[in-house]
């Protein structure tokens, strides 16, 4: 065990304000330069079977540490999770940090991140002997309580009693939890969460916790995090924590002191002694509803990891003998062409940049979606035959099912299932389909297709970047759950179209990312940047083409960026949804997750994986968005008659005007120690 010497206290002290990646990112991480190490190296599958082991192998409590392969290729790490956190959600953190740590640092021998509720970190040095110059990152709400003097001595009591209680506890666990009374206007009371990696010695964990917290000091933020790799405190005016699952832990939880006794005659709520009034019902309250909750959470936890866990053992069951069922899937083009009464235009569902699109019935009686590709795919039929059955194997409830396909010389076409309702597109725009969409069916929309492009991008056996998401290209069954369409075509056409770098740009302007748009340079971020777009047309009910503004015409992006740093950001929301009965607050939440996607800097974007993440917690600190990439040049002025049909768009040359924290969320600075 290391000790922690008095020197790292200046270590804390601020030296550096990241105004660029880091202040957008969704998860603060850390590279620090130790050495690359290349793909399918020694290394690299070290590090993959230590991250596969810290997540599948948590303790109870949270937290998980080992060392794989030997020097010099060998990796150390741990993951430590908030301790009021289940088992099942800390293993999915730690499971999605391990993702988006290799991510954010390809390639590099050391990296730590930090999720809301769990904490990662691995190197190619010792990490737990030794003392290094661990990162340390601050987030904060930039709103500030008014009694500071009063504030100050409250949460400094707070804070040194909590970290007591955590450099006291168990080799298993080191927490402290609690709140403490504050008479305010503002607020009532302060509750603080400090926590530090198990397998510190009492004195190591009160020296980090009481170094940890001087970052805090010289601020009255009405909510601060400092986190630590070894560990982190954080403080809030209204309960983040899980007292159920604490109390699972048989974690004390330090509770305010109890208001002045009555006066004599009374009992507290002026009510005569003996008369039987509502304090049963409310201690009853109190205790189930919590508990109820957390059952449901920890239910559904249960559900998602079987449902993925099986989802995982059939894709591993699937052999190379599949094959030769690829025959199977083979439709006769002469039926293909009957079914779509020679694909008349009558029968014709739309036109993507793929090919067009055909209704058809088969002679079964089914109903199926033609799609006529572009005649020259560039490959032989055995690798589109190949191409197909992967695709096809390809199963989620929210993408379009893949049935099978036709050839005939240079005909080719995809027979998908037919999807009711039709497009997206054709209900958020339409001034009277947009009724039937109300705010719950539009908010399970966007989770729908942030599930469904997370299967494209991590879950499934290939690894696809859609490139032309877009609310045309999303369906809508008979229920109104969403289903991604076109997401095989990348591998169906030329190679050239398939890599990193492309001198033929596919997709649709509005809903391209800048560096792909200008550069034919794509990744998964370029997907999140349309879902970004896709998110605001969602709320807003407008396309993301030109609006008017009093005297400019401005894109969408452009307008939601400039309401939300007003803090009129609900003026975005389409009036259909304002006028009913859906949270207001979710809505400003998915303009926010919007706004983050669409970021200029790819890095700065989160993963669909943190996307996931924020839809599914509504406590996420979310941090604040700068500048979307692109403007319109209607920003110097009124734009000319050409431009006011154009949907063309520049990217962006000015710097941030600024940014502002709306909604009551906690707005994210980071800051490098």
């Amino acid at each position: 065990m290391y000790s922690w010497r008095s020197s790292k206290l200046s270590m804390i002290v601020l030296i550096l304000i990241y105004l660029s990646s880091l202040a957008t990112a969704q998860n603060p991480f850390k590279c620090t330069s130790n050495g690359n190490y290349t793909a399918n190296s020694t290394y690299s599958n070290n590090l993959a079977a230590l991250l596969s082991s810290l997540s599948s192998n948590m303790s109870d409590f949270g937290f998980r540490r080992a060392s794989v392969g030997q020097a010099p290729n060998a990796v150390n790490g741990f993951a430590l999770c908030r301790a009021d956190q289940t088992l099942d959600l800390c293993r999915a953190c730690v499971d999605s940090a391990s993702r988006e740590a290799r991510q954010s640092c390809p390639n590099e021998r050391q990296a730590a991140i930090w999720y809301e509720f769990c904490t990662l970190r691995y190197s190619n040095d010792p990490i737990y002997e030794t003392q290094t110059a661990d990162p340390t990152f601050m987030l904060r709400n930039t709103q500030n309580v008014s009694d500071g003097d009063g504030f100050r001595v409250e949460r400094t009591a707070l804070v040194a009693e909590l970290a007591a209680q955590a450099a006291n506890g168990s080799a298993q666990l080191k927490v402290g939890v609690g709140s403490r009374n504050f008479s305010n206007s503002e607020f009532s009371a302060i509750y603080a969460l400090v926590q530090c990696t198990p397998d510190f010695s009492t004195e190591d964990c009160r020296r980090c916790l009481s170094e940890t917290s001087q970052g805090f000091q010289s601020y009255l933020s009405q909510g601060f995090r400092v986190l630590n790799p070894d560990c982190n405190v954080r403080y809030e005016l209204s309960a983040f924590y899980n007292e159920t699952r604490l109390r699972e832990l048989r974690v004390t939880i330090v509770a305010p002191a109890p208001p002045p006794s009555s006066p004599p005659g009374t009992n507290g709520n002026n009510t005569i002694p003996g008369k039987k009034d509502d304090n049963t019902t409310k201690v009853i309250i109190i205790i189930v509803v919590p508990v109820a909750v957390a059952l449901i959470i920890a239910a559904c936890a249960i559900v998602f990891v079987i449902r993925r866990r099986r989802s995982r053992s059939y894709e591993v069951a699937e052999t190379a003998d599949d094959i030769s069922n690829v025959e199977s899937l083979q439709y006769e083009f002469s039926s293909i062409r009957a079914a779509t009464n020679d694909f008349d235009d009558v029968n014709k569902l739309g036109q993507g940049g793929f090919g067009a699109v055909y209704k058809g019935k088969l002679q079964t009686g089914e109903e199926v979606a033609v799609k006529r590709l572009s005649k020259d795919s560039g490959q032989g039929n055995v690798e589109f035959k190949n191409e197909v059955l992967l695709v096809a194997k390809l199963q989620h409830r929210n993408l379009v099912r893949l049935l099978g396909f036709s050839m005939e010389g240079t005909e080719r076409v995809l027979i998908y299932e037919f999807v009711q309702n039709a497009s997206l597109d054709q209900f958020i725009f339409d001034p009277v389909k947009r009724s039937q969409l109300d705010w719950d069916r539009r908010y399970k929309i966007i989770g729908g297709i942030a599930k469904g492009i997370l299967y494209l991008h991590e879950d499934s056996r290939l690894k696809i970047i859609h490139r032309d998401l877009k609310a045309s290209n999303v369906l809508l069954d008979g229920e109104m759950n969403p289903k991604i369409a076109d997401f095989g075509m990348a591998r169906l056409f030329k190679p050239d179209e398939t890599q990193g770098n492309t001198s033929k740009i596919v997709g649709t302007y509005g809903y391209m990312s800048p560096e792909y748009a200008m550069h034919g340079q794509y990744s998964i971020k370029s997907d999140v940047f349309s879902f970004g777009v896709l998110v605001l047309e969602i709320v807003s009910g407008q396309r993301n083409v030109c609006i008017q503004n009093g005297d400019n015409v401005e894109d969408l992006l452009t307008l939601t960026w400039k309401n939300w740093r007003e803090g009129t950001a609900t003026s975005m929301v389409d009036p259909v949804l304002m006028n009913g009965a859906g949270s207001v607050r979710d809505m400003m939440r998915c303009i926010h997750m919007g706004l983050l996607c669409v970021q200029e800097n790819p890095a700065s974007r989160p993963t669909m994986a943190s996307v996931a993440l924020m839809l599914s917690s509504s406590t996420m600190t979310l941090p604040v968005p700068a500048e979307p990439a692109f403007y319109m040049a209607s920003r110097y002025g009124p734009m000319d008659s050409m431009n006011q049909n154009s949907n063309s768009l520049k990217l962006r040359t000015v710097a941030s005007e600024g940014s502002a924290s709306v909604n009551d969320v906690s707005v994210t600075e980071l800051y490098p120690r």
